[in-house]
């Protein structure tokens, strides 16, 4: 059993709250879910003891820092057992901010901002392109980010719901019309 499937619908309820606004008050989850703030606290606390949820961050406009540059960068390495060594050099450079191991192409893709082209082309050939293991790297440039935001939280009750109120109101607007 995965640990989607030991959440309830009151679990599912607060991770949408707190995926759309991670530092609403307690008090608030708990008036829009119906529970005391401490029912809602030993829930969040439950969630992250099971590493539903991983933890909060803020999520900071890269931009508005000077990172003007968001790259993608597929990561060829010359032998699949490096993938760990690797890692522990990107982690190194604080520029990276995901690394994921994939199927395809690529052993691994990361993102990274860069302040600029140049800072960009600095860190492809004075810090990844050394990193004993890669053999090559493709990077695609981001123009725009159009799209961000977190998963929808399955709340398969409450989608029942609203799908049945949904029906009775079509039957009774049916109705209305003879």
């Amino acid at each position: 059993m995965s640990k989607g499937d030991k959440l309830d619908n009151l679990d599912r309820q607060i991770l949408t709250i707190l995926s759309k606004n991670a530092r609403i008050p307690f008090k608030d989850v708990a008036e829009a879910t119906g529970v005391s703030r401490a029912a809602v606290h030993q829930r969040v606390q439950k969630m992250i003891d099971e590493e539903v949820i991983l933890g909060s961050m803020f999520n900071i406009n890269a931009k508005s820092i000077g990172y003007l540059t968001c790259t993608y960068i597929g990561i060829q390495l010359g032998q699949g057992n490096r993938s760990q060594q690797v890692t522990e050099e990107l982690l190194k450079i604080p520029e990276v901010v995901e690394c994921h191991y994939t199927t395809g192409p690529y052993a691994m893709l990361i993102k990274l901002y860069a302040r600029d082209n140049e800072h960009l082309l600095d860190l492809l050939h004075n810090r990844l392109l050394t990193i004993d293991g890669i053999i090559s790297t493709e990077t695609l440039i981001s123009l725009n980010q159009s799209i961000m935001r977190s998963f929808p939280i399955d709340e398969p009750a409450a989608k029942k719901a609203k799908a049945n109120s949904k029906k009775h109101e079509s039957i009774s607007l049916d109705d209305d019309a003879e």
